[in-house]
C-alpha cells in the first residue's frame, strides 16, 4: 500500500518572550550513581566513578547530565531520604568529588543537575529526631505533619491516606514514656516524614539548600515530588482504597494542590538570581497536561517530565494524541515540552515495548528512541537505554532493595495496594565491558547481578558496530546537533497510512512504522538515519516493522 505524504494542520509550540535557553531543547542523561560507575571496588557506583566516565556522555553528544541522590542517606529508598542536604554520602565519595565532577563537566561541555528531596526527609535528619523528641505541639513537630490518631485512645491513623509504596501512609510514635504517641505522615517509606511546607522554617532552609549547590556550580535541580510538598487544608480523607492508581489520574489531597505553584515560583526567583542559566526540572504528576502545564509558566520551572508519554502505548494514534496534548499545553505557556522513555521508578521501555519478544521490544526502543530525538523540546535518556539495556526481571528475592518491595507481597494478597516494588530491576549497574566480574562496572562486583548476556551489551562490545543501538544513539544525537530543523521549534504532521506517523520539521521528515509489517510510503527525501535496514522500489521505501527513519528533505 502506498500513500502520498501530504502537510496536514500543523502543530506549532508558542515559543517564550525570553531568549531561549540551552535547556529548551537539551538532551539530558540520567545517571542513577550508585549503578553508573564504581571506582573503589565496593559494587555500588560513586561520584569519582560517574566522573571517570563522562567522557562517554560526552561523546554520546548529550547536553546535560542529571544526578540521583548522592547525600548523606540511611538509604531506605536508594538515597531519596536524606538526612543531611548539604553533605555527601560516604557511600558516594566527598563533597571534593561532587565539586570535582561539577568542574569536569563542565571542562566537556556538560551541564550538571542534581536532585533536590523537598517533600520528605529521612527519619535520620536532625529534625525528625528532634520532633520524636518533642511533646505534642512543639515547635520541632511543626516542621513535619504529627497529628493525634483517631478512634477511642487514638490507636487508628489521622486519615485514610495510603502511602505510594504500600499500606497506611501514617506511622503512631511512642512517647518518651513509652507510651504509644503521635501519627506522623509519610507518603512513600515509614523512614521518609513528609515536611510541612507551612512551616517557614522548611522553607528558609531549603532556600539555603538550593543556594549551597547553587555556589558550588550545578546548573539546575530536579525536584523530587515537586507536586507534593502541600496538602490540603484539614487532611481531608479520600474515601478510596488502591490511592497509588490515582496519581496522575486526578488532584488528590495531598498531590497537585494548588499551593505548590507559590513555592515553585519563589524557587524561580532564586534561581534567576543566578549567574547563567539555572533551572528547575519537576517530577510532578499531573491528570491532565493542562494541569503539568501550571508547573512550567514563565515565572515558574524550566521543565516538567512528560509522563503521560512515558506511558503512552506502543500505538501510533495514542502517540499522536499525546504528543499533540503536550505540545499545545506546553506551548500556551511559552514552555518546551520534555520527553522521556525511562527512569529509574518505571519497568525499561524496552520491556514495556515488547509484548513477550524481546526482539519487538528492542526493535520498537530502538524505534522510540528516534521517534523522541525528533520531537520539539527537550529529551530525557535514562542511563542504559543508548545500550538497548532491557529490565531485568529475575533478580532473587534477597537481593532486592526498592522498599516497595517489603511492603507489597508479590502476589498483591496482601492489601498494601502501592507501587509493584520490583524498580530494582531497572536500576541493575551498566556494563561498560565485554569480561570482568562486573563487566567493567568497577574492581569489584555490583549490588546488584548482571545478566550473563549483558557482556554483548556493553559499551566496549557495541562501540565500532554500526547495526549497534549505541552507534544509532551517537548517531542520532550527532544529527539532532547538525540540523538546525530539530530541538526546540516547529512542527507539522503528514498524512500516514493508519498506524504510521509521519512528523515535518524545517529540512526534516520522521516516519515511524508502529505496525507488526512493513508499510511502503513514496520516498519522503534523503534518508539520514533508521532504526532497521529500509529497502527501496521505484519511488517507495519499505518502512520495516516497529521501525522508525529519519529524512532530510
Amino acid at each position: 500500500m502506498t500513500q502520498e505524504l501530504t502537510t496536514s494542520l500543523a502543530t506549532e509550540p508558542a515559543r517564550s518572550s525570553e531568549s531561549p535557553g540551552w535547556w529548551r531543547d537539551a538532551v539530558i542523561y540520567q545517571v542513577y550513581v550508585r549503578s553508573f560507575a564504581d571506582s573503589d571496588g565496593d559494587g555500588i557506583g560513586d561520584l569519582r566513578g560517574a566522573r571517570e566516565r563522562l567522557p562517554h556522555l560526552a561523546g554520546l553528544g548529550v547536553d546535560a547530565v542529571w544526578l540521583t541522590p548522592f547525600y548523606a542517606s540511611p538509604q531506605a529508598d536508594g538515597g531519596y531520604d536524606v538526612a543531611d542536604y548539604r553533605a555527601v554520602d560516604p557511600l558516594f565519595g566527598s563533597l571534593g568529588d561532587a565539586d570535582d565532577l561539577v568542574r569536569t563537566a563542565h571542562e566537556l561541555g556538560l551541564k550538571v543537575i542534581v536532585d533536590v528531596v523537598p517533600n520528605h526527609s529521612s527519619d535520620q535528619h536532625p529534625w525528625f529526631r528532634e520532633a520524636l523528641a518533642d511533646r505534642p505541639g512543639g515547635a520541632a513537630r511543626a516542621r513535619y505533619h504529627f497529628r493525634p490518631g483517631r478512634g477511642a485512645h487514638g490507636e487508628l491513623p489521622p486519615n485514610d491516606w495510603e502511602s505510594v509504596f504500600g499500606g497506611p501512609a501514617w506511622t503512631r510514635t511512642t512517647d518518651p514514656d513509652g507510651t504509644p504517641g503521635e501519627w506522623y505522615l509519610h507518603l512513600f517509606a515509614p523512614q521518609q516524614p513528609d515536611l510541612d511546607w507551612d512551616s517557614p522554617e522548611v522553607r528558609a532552609e531549603f532556600d539555603s539548600v538550593l543556594r549551597f549547590w547553587l555556589d558550588l556550580g550545578v546548573d539546575g535541580f530536579r525536584i523530587d515530588v515537586a507536586h507534593g510538598m502541600v496538602k490540603a487544608a484539614g487532611l481531608p480523607d479520600i474515601g478510596h482504597t488502591e490511592q497509588a492508581k490515582l496519581i496522575g489520574s486526578q488532584v488528590l489531597p495531598f498531590f497537585d494542590q494548588d499551593g505548590v505553584h507559590e513555592i515553585h515560583r519563589s524557587w524561580r526567583r532564586l534561581l534567576d538570581s543566578y549567574p547563567g542559566d539555572r533551572i528547575g526540572v519537576a517530577e510532578a504528576w499531573a491528570p491532565t497536561a493542562e494541569r503539568l502545564a501550571l508547573y512550567v509558566r514563565p515565572d515558574e520551572l524550566h521543565q516538567a517530565f512528560n509522563f503521560q508519554f512515558l506511558k503512552c502505548p506502543w500505538d501510533a494514534a495514542a502517540m499522536r494524541q499525546v504528543i499533540d496534548e503536550s505540545l499545545a499545553a506546553t506551548g500556551s505557556v511559552g514552555a518546551p515540552t520534555t520527553w522521556v522513555l525511562s527512569n529509574h521508578d518505571v519497568v525499561r521501555h524496552l520491556t514495556r515495548y515488547a509484548d513477550g519478544s524481546p526482539e519487538r521490544g528492542l526493535a520498537r526502543a530502538r524505534a522510540a528512541a528516534l521517534l523522541t530525538l525528533a520531537l520539539p523540546g527537550s529529551s530525557y535518556l535514562y542511563q542504559g537505554e543508548e545500550l538497548g539495556l532491557p529490565e531485568v526481571t529475575d533478580l532473587p528475592d534477597e537481593l532486592r532493595q526498592d522498599p516497595a518491595f517489603f511492603r507489597t507481597s508479590p502476589d498483591g494478597q496482601d492489601g498494601q495496594s502501592g507501587q509493584d516494588g520490583f524498580r530494582d530491576g531497572c536500576r541493575v549497574p551498566l556494563p561498560w565491558a565485554r569480561s570482568g566480574e562486573s563487566h567493567g562496572f568497577g574492581p569489584g562486583g555490583s549490588w546488584l547481578p548482571q545478566p550473563d548476556t549483558w557482556s554483548g551489551l556493553s559499551v566496549e562490545a557495541q562501540t565500532g558496530d554500526p547495526d549497534s543501538t549505541l552507534e544509532l544513539y551517537r548517531g542520532a544525537l550527532a544529527l539532532r546537533r547538525e540540523l538546525p530543523g530539530l530541538g526546540d521549534g516547529a512542527m507539522s504532521w503528514l498524512q500516514a497510512p493508519a498506524g504510521v506517523l509521519a512528523l515535518s520539521r524545517p529540512g526534516f521528515v520522521c516516519t515511524l512504522n508502529t505496525l507488526g509489517e512493513e508499510v511502503e510510503l513514496p520516498v519522503p527525501g534523503r534518508a539520514l538515519l533508521s532504526s532497521a535496514p529500509l529497502t527501496y522500489k521505484a519511488g517507495t521505501v519499505c518502512i520495516p516493522p516497529d521501525s522508525c527513519a529519519w529524512w532530510a528533505i
